[in-house]
């Protein structure tokens, strides 16, 4: 072993990076603070804790989660394997029991000859080769060094409002244009009449609100400026029909009249595939999201491919710091992985330290990065987060919505979502083959299921 890397942070992202390293010959000194010390949402002394669900999510390849665990087992994945070995009965998705996972993850990781582990919390950026992987509620020692190096605080406070996608809005009820006719038809509009709005009101404030975690609690007045749409319908019926679902200057073409109320639909990505709720940033549960908005007779049929949320999360501006290998642009011997990039979901997170560790192991090298097509849904997340035009980058998991666009129409949705799973894998074992990276998988493959 000639070749030193070291991990920050044992979580997903990664002892997914510490695999793929120690497994391609590096010497890998895997940085975790646990024990000693404890995030505020962290309890088990062991690696990849689950720290919310137990779920990682549909298991099926012709969905979004089910398509990401497969491309990532193309890519030698130990979590994949390690879930499968710990399911527990869930329907359609891979569930796990959540200790017996983190413990098998654990001793999997210490017992590799090529990592050591030291239980340490750091104050610092180890010189060498780094994957930072410390997860949203990054230390505070860590943090000052972090954000000296990007130039930008970790913390943050999700405002997110929930997005939908293109395909599922029913133009029926919706229509495209900007306020006044400035700047084209560059909003999605769904207008409602006022019985339409009234119930939909009547709802929405009476909706059950997500429970915050004690070490948010204080925190979240900052968000007096970017008020979850609930808290302002709270002051009055009409308050949020003068706010973010005020009517003026848009016409509805099937009346020739001004709605009542309409709520505006903004491009969240270049494709026009996604489309975000404009001002709908919430603390509503998730089914209470889906069963309001979705009142809202355009979105009657809505795919929410994120909903939105207003609590405490760390993360990096990707798009400005981050090229696609997760390496920092201006000082690339440092990479970021996990949801501290932008990505959001356990195994959007391991997928993003493989993909780290994969592009440190060929930086190393001297061969050229591993840049996934956008036909993958990794390679989708991956441009997404590090998207230099993206302005206001929001934690994004995995979906459908993502992908670019089939060229052939289905009317089944299931039939569909095959074909996207078809074309991405096919584009993934490409890509593979032409870095020459086939064999190399298929060896980590075969060793993270048989170990």
């Amino acid at each position: 072993m000639s070749e030193k890397g070291t991990v920050i942070g044992a979580g997903m992202a990664g002892c997914e990076a510490a695999w793929v390293l120690a497994n391609n010959g590096f010497a890998v000194t895997l940085y975790e603070m646990k024990p000693k010390k404890f995030s505020p949402a962290h309890h088990s002394p062991d690696f990849a804790e689950l720290v919310c669900s137990n779920s990682l999510k549909a298991s099926r390849v012709d969905s979004a989660a089910g398509l990401l665990k497969e491309e990532m087992t193309r890519l030698g994945s130990l979590l994949v394997p390690c879930a499968k070995q710990c399911a527990v009965e869930a329907g359609g998705a891979l569930a796990v029991d959540r200790d017996a996972f983190s413990s098998l993850v654990t001793s999997r990781i210490q017992a590799h000859p090529n990592i050591t582990v030291v239980h340490e919390e750091l104050d610092r950026i180890p010189a060498g080769e780094v994957i930072i992987a410390t997860g949203p509620l990054t230390s505070e020692a860590l943090h000052e060094p972090i954000a000296a190096l990007t130039g930008q605080s970790l913390y943050f406070y999700d405002a997110a409002a929930p997005i939908v996608t293109r395909d599922s809005v029913d133009m029926d009820y919706a229509f495209l244009a900007s306020r006044y006719g400035k700047g084209g038809d560059d909003y999605l509009n769904c207008p409602m009449e006022k019985d339409e709005y009234l119930a939909f009101y009547d709802a929405l404030i009476h909706a059950e609100t997500a429970p915050l975690h004690d070490f948010e609690k204080d925190r979240m007045r900052v968000y007096e400026g970017c008020m979850p749409v609930e808290v302002l319908a709270k002051r009055g019926e009409d308050a949020i029909r003068y706010g973010m679902l005020k009517p003026v200057g848009l016409t509805d073409p099937r009346s020739g009249k001004r709605p009542y109320a309409v709520l505006q639909l903004r491009r969240e990505n270049r494709e026009g595939t996604l489309w975000n709720l404009v001002g709908f940033q919430t603390n509503l549960r998730f089914g209470e999201q889906k069963r309001v908005f979705s009142m809202i007779p355009a979105l009657h049929n809505a795919e929410f491919v994120r909903y939105g949320v207003m609590h405490r999360n760390s993360f990096l501006n990707s798009p400005k710091l981050l090229n696609a290998g997760f390496a920092l642009r201006e000082q690339p011997r440092i990479r970021f992985a996990g949801q501290m990039t932008g990505v959001e979901g356990y195994m959007e997170s391991a997928g993003s330290g493989l993909l780290a560790a994969w592009n440190l192991v060929r930086s190393i090298r001297g061969q050229s990065p591993l840049v996934l097509p956008p036909e993958t849904m990794l390679g989708a997340l991956v441009g997404y987060i590090t998207d230099p035009l993206q302005e206001n980058l929001q934690p994004m998991g995995a979906n459908m919505g993502l992908l670019p666009m089939l060229t052939e129409r289905y009317r089944e949705k299931q039939k569909k979502y095959q074909a996207y799973a078809d074309r991405a894998l096919a584009a993934l074992d490409a890509a593979l083959s032409a870095a020459d990276m086939t064999e190399e998988t298929e060896r980590l493959a075969q060793i993270s299921a048989d170990f």
